[in-house]
């Protein structure tokens, strides 16, 4: 109980002194420990915290600090604004530029968090909040199933996939998008959290009470590293999977190279041990005609296509593809019964409701993002910062790049608040080691 107390202090003491950076700072730490629990709260904490950094901006007028991707994000944000303009419905289109204020986690990550040991905290409490979200999911999976089964025993599949895990968000695909990018966080902080940085002593001291409280802590975060997966791999999201798969790959490949040769053992390893149903889920993939979630992906392509070739400068118009849908479907057909509320690949999406440059300025501040974060992490390992931040950011940034060809993450707000969020850390964490 002392210990934590003290943990508190320090980190009380880590906050701003003036009175308004100090308010905007929490407010916008409970912002990013409300994303696993409930949207409405964060964006609500998010809204204080811009509020009270404004007011603080004005009292006290400087520069704040932001990311090197200036111009791609403001071209983004230009077109965007642009394709309302040519919209079918624009109204429905304004809710997408107010959405861009989301965007707004990027300054305030870098400029409201005032210490590594804060930021440290910060990531330390999701990893434990997703843990609990994931083993509310795995609750959900177990009462899911004892009613399907006993309900529908014939179409266990169909429905266990129709009715999926969502923890603490309204939908499967939230949940696993968040529960994504926590996920490969928490394997950098596993793996490579502990590892001494180029300024530690050469030899480790010897284990003493700390050293042994520390292995303890070792092994929660091991079990909660073990709930999170677990979580994941009963969500049934394929897209998800394949986002895990990249950044851990990544992961590893800075961990230990070497363990990459074991990495297809391993995962043969994960798919026989996974109970039929995970099994049946990969199978499908072998069959694309016979499931629907491929099925209408195939024909979404298709009108996405369209889409674009009618409309390649300013797209169908934010929000506008349910508005137009059926009409970009081939002459005879029905289309696919499934959620077209939008196309289920992030870079389709942008382009057909968008036009082609609003993508390309999203591909340009994507890719500058990704090669920033590890000019990023160069620069604090030299200087002995926390590189595993940065990993953690790179390998958020691969898993969100690969899942957004299977689902449109960049337009889903819980999903973007955490991508936000992991993407900005290793700036904070440079700004924070210059300014000691």
């Amino acid at each position: 109980m002392t210990s934590l107390r003290r943990t508190f202090a320090a980190l009380g003491n880590d906050l701003p002194v003036p009175r308004l950076l100090r308010w905007a700072s929490v407010s916008f730490c409970l912002c990013v420990l409300s994303f696993v629990f409930s949207v409405a709260a964060s964006q609500i904490f998010f809204s204080f915290a811009g509020l009270c950094y404004a007011a603080d901006l004005l009292r006290r007028p400087r520069v704040p600090a932001f990311l090197p991707v200036k111009l791609p994000l403001a071209l983004f944000c230009f077109f965007t604004a642009l394709s309302i303009g040519w919209a079918e419905n624009p109204v429905v289109g304004w809710t997408v530029v107010r959405k861009l204020t989301l965007l707004f986690i990027l300054l305030f990550t870098v400029n409201l968090i005032n210490s590594n040991r804060q930021l440290t905290a910060i990531y330390r409490a999701v990893f434990l909040e997703s843990a609990l979200a994931g083993l509310l999911a795995v609750g959900q999976f177990i009462t899911q199933y004892r009613q399907v089964r006993a309900q529908h025993p014939g179409k266990l599949y169909y429905f266990m996939t129709l009715l999926r895990i969502h923890g603490f968000q309204g939908h499967w695909m939230n949940f696993g998008g968040q529960q994504m990018l926590i996920f490969v966080a928490l394997v950098a902080y596993v793996t490579l959290g502990r590892r001494p940085t180029d300024s530690s002593p050469p030899h480790p001291r010897p284990l003493s009470p700390k050293g042994a409280r520390g292995r303890i802590l070792d092994i929660v975060n091991w079990i909660v590293l073990a709930i999170v997966a677990i979580s994941i791999v009963l969500n049934f999201t394929r897209g998800v999977w394949l986002g895990c798969g990249v950044g851990l790959l990544y992961l590893v490949a800075r961990w230990h190279a070497r363990w990459l040769l074991a990495l297809p053992v391993f995962a043969g390893f994960v798919y026989l041990a996974s109970p039929s149903l995970v099994r049946d889920r990969v199978q499908t993939l072998f069959h694309p005609t016979a499931d629907p979630a491929i099925a209408v992906r195939i024909e979404m392509w298709h009108v996405g296509l369209a889409m674009i070739r009618r409309h390649p400068l300013t797209g169908v118009g934010p929000n506008n593809i349910p508005e137009v849908y059926l009409t970009y479907l081939p002459p005879g057909t029905q289309a696919v019964p499934a959620w077209h509320e939008h196309l289920h690949d992030v870079y389709l999406q942008l382009a057909a409701e968008r036009g082609l440059p609003c993508l390309a300025a999203w591909l340009w501040f994507m890719g500058a993002l990704g090669r920033q974060i590890l000019r990023t992490r160069r620069r604090l390992k030299r200087d002995g910062g926390p590189t595993w931040i940065a990993d953690a950011s790179f390998a958020g940034w691969l898993a969100f790049v690969v899942e957004g060809f299977f689902e449109f993450n960049f337009g889903t707000t819980p999903v973007l608040m955490v991508f936000l969020f992991v993407i900005s850390t290793p700036f904070a964490a440079e700004r924070l080691l210059a300014s000691k």
